[in-house]
């Protein structure tokens, strides 16, 4: 029985980190990685950034759940997480999520440079500060501006392999800025009477079908 309650519990915990959007983060990390070197970088530069921007996505993710509890367990998308249904508590979740923020700005510092290591943070404050506590239950631009958080793995990336930034990494950050909220708002159409359930003013909730596709 033991084992199982540990083992459910490392599941809640993992679910906390929203894998899959970490995922996507790190596909648009590796091939700048790459972009950057022009050519191969070392194994070991990937691995530790990879293993930072994960640790950063996992914090700000884990700070997301915490701070979006409340309304998380009002849509039926989002009610099964483990903040929504109350499997952990609050002040667990906020411990976990400082505790892998921390880490990802140590690691990327340590083994790879400090520019990243200060992005990877910034991405985090980013996420959320400036898009879940002050834009997301505020504006309908909440993912036009919020997005830019997503977009910072390739500054990330960039940083990793040539500790400076230039014009190829912020126009591959302007390319990923302005895809995202065509790209959400189509998917949060499906999603729209849960928002509006929980009072977030996602574009769908607040206009009709014609001017999101507009």
């Amino acid at each position: 029985m033991a084992k199982t309650g540990m083992a459910a519990s490392l599941k809640a915990y993992f679910a906390l980190t929203k894998p899959r959007i970490i995922e996507l983060l790190l596909v648009t990390t590796i091939p700048t990685m790459f972009l950057a070197a022009h050519g191969f970088p070392t194994w070991k530069l990937v691995c530790w950034t990879v293993l930072g921007g994960t640790l950063a996505a996992a914090g700000s993710n884990v700070l997301n759940c915490y701070l979006d509890r409340d309304i998380d367990a009002l849509m039926h998308r989002t009610a099964h997480r483990p903040s929504a249904t109350g499997q952990i508590s609050g002040t667990r979740i906020l411990v976990f999520g400082a505790v892998l923020s921390i880490a990802s700005f140590a690691l990327l510092w340590r083994a790879v440079n400090p520019l990243s290591a200060w992005l990877a943070l910034g991405a985090i404050a980013f996420y959320v500060i400036g898009y879940t506590m002050l834009l997301k239950r505020r504006t309908p631009q909440n993912i036009v501006w919020g997005g830019a958080a997503g977009c910072m793995p390739v500054l990330i990336g960039w940083a990793a392999v040539k500790n400076e930034l230039s014009l190829a990494p912020l126009v591959l950050f302007l390319i990923i800025f302005f895809w995202t909220p065509p790209h959400y708002w189509p998917l949060s159409l499906r999603y729209r009477e849960d928002y509006a359930r929980a009072d977030v003013p996602m574009l769908p909730v607040v206009a009709d079908d014609k001017k999101v596709a507009q």
